[in-house]
């Protein structure tokens, strides 16, 4: 093929144009080879005789980098939100146990004089007040 019979800069890049449109509204890649075949050329043929093009239709292929949005919390502000976060459940979990060291030591005191008023009204005698303690004074 000889250059005589390429078409002009100007028809390809109307081709371009037309072929980019026609990708974007169907979702489609462009390529190299859609737009030698409109003109009856060989891929090869066209990417040497058509660089340009070829490096417009690359660029159109890659992902459009979106802006960068912040992720949100850095690390380090997550690291420090969630200590607080545990600071927070240990201070109610040390207050829950407080309560509960209070209530058991308040239900051995009232169990411990139930038993004594029961054993009165019982009349129980421990053995204890009654056997001499083995121990021998020194």
């Amino acid at each position: 093929m000889s250059r005589n019979d390429l078409p002009s800069p100007t028809r390809v890049d109307q081709a371009l144009d037309e072929l980019l449109n026609t990708c974007r509204s169907s979702g489609r890649q462009p390529s190299v080879l859609d737009l030698a075949r409109r003109f009856g050329l060989s891929n090869t043929t066209f990417r040497r005789n058509f660089p340009e093009v070829v490096s417009k239709i690359a660029a159109a292929r890659r992902p459009q980098e979106a802006p960068v949005a912040p992720e949100g919390p850095s690390p380090n502000d997550r690291l420090i939100a969630r200590n607080a976060k545990l600071r927070r459940a240990n201070r109610e979990l040390t207050a829950t146990v407080n309560l509960a060291v209070a209530q058991i030591h308040r239900l051995s005191v009232e169990n411990r004089q139930m038993r004594a008023e029961l054993e009165a009204a019982t009349g129980v005698t421990h053995l204890s007040d009654h056997i001499p303690s083995r121990r021998t004074p020194q």
